[in-house]
């Protein structure tokens, strides 16, 4: 497939000096091809033609290029050419004639094509073009599917971003899961990749917390996550419902800046920029002024944070690289925001800081408030600058929720100003709600919200309650796939029940057909599976048009066309996965590894494998398929167990 699409695109700049990347897709079931491109629909327009003379001219460029390809010469010489003669000409067609069927002997083109309107051009791989293809994969999986596209660069993902004093909710556990996956592509497209965590380990939020531990009584010594996270939803509706308590928030949120910073100032954190070990305040027995009980609490409040983050990303198969406290970055951003106030990027306004966002159609934020404290937009300014200084990024990706969408373009707009550099190496993802069957919106502000170990524990529910299994890595792995499989960016409707169904587009669908392939290879000699007595797929041309008959019972026609059916699909693996980075999208890898497993459920129910004529054959296509299904659910972070 990907060898086809490089063809035209070379016959295209020869014919029509156009730099153009042709989309080439599965056939329609109604037509006796395996691809199609629409190319000459999309050419036509610029090239004052009509589709069908183009698809004439790409078909007949098409055969040409494959005959002088097969006599040893330079396609783009030969093409160029035939160009200047005319591709209608007598010459160009005769040259071209084997594309149409017409080949020497007995023996059939690799490549066959055909037209089909307005305006397809149809390709058809014959059975030896097939296994020629598949051989390799057999032979050097790892090293057929690997990309060097990014090789040498430095990738900086950025997500999940917990903030402490806040439990952690369905959307942190899908911003996890998308982030990782997407991390992974990267990585397997050779970028070296840094998995980055930014939190607010101050803030408003971190204040709305304290005024309520502080109005209860609690001491560091007896409290826990969920009083955090009970007080932290009281702290907000007092903040706005009560005048009283918003002024005190207010100002525990100033005090709380100073706590950090006396008590962070010299700390040094461990090799992954884990705050753990800055975590320890100077609490003393018999201490009750306000002060040293709100610090007390800040730093105890901190500690359980940060225990919990790791169990919870641990529990999950995640570990970041890089930890990002919002007090770390603060400095930073206040000090730059300050200095390009002075050259007129950021305004003064009723004396606050500002950026006047409706100057460029967005709207206008604060970044410095009235107390001279840095918001969240400062802190987000920088992080930016934090991060290029820490790893001088050739791309940095940061993936938050839908709601910060129209915040992030009023930071990145800003920073534009002064560092557009930065700017344009920065892409910004968003995704949208995950929301239970019945579209409920939930809210940490007020409560009513899914915490993510919620979310993995109904899982785990369904799956003890439907199988009897407490599987960990199939547990997971319904929970990754059933939010993987979505296209990144709108609300997503999770279905417990459905995400461990053994049946349909679900996890653990796509794991029991990994493990009947890897029961079929079970089946065999080990020497046989280690591939020392196994033959290359036949290519030879005796061996093209037909194989030896199985006394099975079964439809060995049925049977051929399904192997060819999965051969194809193992194909079009390396194209899925260059889209897949290319676009940030690992639902397409998900969505390939369904239709994949799919193909291979017909593959199994129509083809005898072990003790069959073609058992060689067949077993390296099981083999191939088991190598890209481990491969492809290791970029969505999914293991697969022994057994089901």
């Amino acid at each position: 497939m990907d060898e086809i699409k490089q063809k035209l695109k070379l016959i295209i700049k020869n014919l029509y000096n156009l730099d153009f990347e042709p989309e080439l897709t599965p056939s329609p079931d109604n037509i006796d091809a395996d691809y199609s491109t629409n190319a000459p629909l999309k050419l036509a327009k610029d090239l004052h033609k009509s589709p069908m003379q183009i698809a004439e001219e790409l078909e007949t460029g098409f055969g040409t290029f494959e005959t002088v390809s097969r006599e040893g010469h330079d396609p783009s010489e030969v093409m160029a050419e035939v160009a200047k003669g005319g591709l209608r000409s007598a010459a160009a067609r005769a040259i071209a004639a084997p594309a149409r069927g017409d080949w020497p002997g007995d023996c059939d083109p690799v490549v066959t094509t055909a037209i089909t309107p307005p305006g397809f051009l149809n390709f058809r791989l014959d059975d030896a073009c097939l296994n020629e293809s598949l051989n390799g994969l057999y032979g050097d999986f790892d090293g057929e599917i690997k990309s060097n596209e990014l090789s040498g660069k430095t990738v900086i993902c950025e997500f999940s971003d917990p903030n402490p004093f806040k439990v952690l909710h369905v959307g942190h556990l899908y911003t996890s899961i998308v982030g990782d996956s997407i991390s992974r592509l990267y990585e397997y497209a050779g970028a070296n990749v840094i998995r980055a965590n930014f939190g607010g380990d101050v803030g408003l939020h971190v204040a709305k917390t304290s005024y309520a531990l502080l109005k209860n009584n609690f001491t560091p010594d007896t409290l826990t996550i969920e009083d955090i996270s009970k007080c932290y939803v009281e702290g907000t509706a007092a903040y706005e419902e009560d005048e009283q308590a918003h002024a005190e928030i207010t100002r525990l949120n100033k005090e709380i800046y100073k706590v950090n910073a006396e008590g962070i100032h010299g700390r040094v954190t461990d090799s992954q920029g884990d705050p753990r070990e800055s975590l320890v305040g100077d609490s003393e027995s018999g201490r009750t002024r306000p002060e040293d009980r709100l610090a007390d609490l800040y730093w105890k409040g901190r500690e359980l944070s940060y225990d919990y983050f790791k169990a919870f990303y641990a529990n999950i198969g995640l570990t970041f690289d890089k930890y990002y406290p919002e007090s770390t970055v603060a400095a930073l951003g206040l000090e730059t925001v300050k200095k390009e106030l002075a050259a007129g990027v950021y305004e003064e306004s009723d004396g606050a800081v500002i950026f006047d966002g409706d100057k460029f159609g967005l709207h206008t934020r604060v970044f410095i408030n009235k107390e001279g404290v840095p918001t969240y937009e400062a802190k987000d300014v920088g992080l930016i600058f934090t991060k290029n200084n820490d790893y001088h990024f050739d791309k940095s990706v940061v993936i938050t929720g839908n709601e910060q969408l129209e915040y992030m373009k009023v930071v990145l707009k800003s920073v534009e100003q002064y560092a557009p550099d930065l700017v344009a190496k920065t892409t910004h993802l968003t995704h949208g709600l995950v929301k239970l069957p019945g579209n409920v919106k939930m809210s940490s502000r007020k409560g009513n919200f899914l915490k993510a170990v919620e979310v993995l524990d109904l899982v785990k529910d369904e799956l003890k309650s439907e199988y009897g299994s407490e599987d960990e890595k199939v547990s997971l792995a319904a929970t990754k796939y059933a939010f993987l499989k979505y296209k990144m960016g709108g609300n997503i409707i999770f279905d417990p029940k459905e995400s461990v169904k053994m049946t349909g587009n679900s996890g653990p669908y796509l794991l029991y057909s990994c493990v009947r392939a890897k029961k079929i290879l079970e089946k065999v000699d080990k020497e046989a599976r280690d591939g020392v007595l196994l033959r290359p797929f036949a290519t030879d041309e005796e061996q093209r048009s037909e194989v030896s008959p199985v006394t099975t019972g079964r439809d060995e026609r049925v049977a051929k066309e399904s192997s060819r059916e999965l051969l194809k699909k193992l194909l079009e693996y390396r194209s899925t996965l260059t889209d897949a980075v290319a676009e940030m999208a690992p639902h397409k890898v998900a969505n390939y590894l369904y239709e994949l497993a799919q193909d291979f459920s017909r593959f199994y129910e129509n083809c005898q494998v072990a003790g069959s004529d073609e058992e060689e054959e067949r077993l390296k296509i099981v083999k191939v398929y088991l190598d890209t299904m481990t491969h492809g659910l290791n970029i969505l972070g999914i293991e697969i167990p022994e057994e089901m």
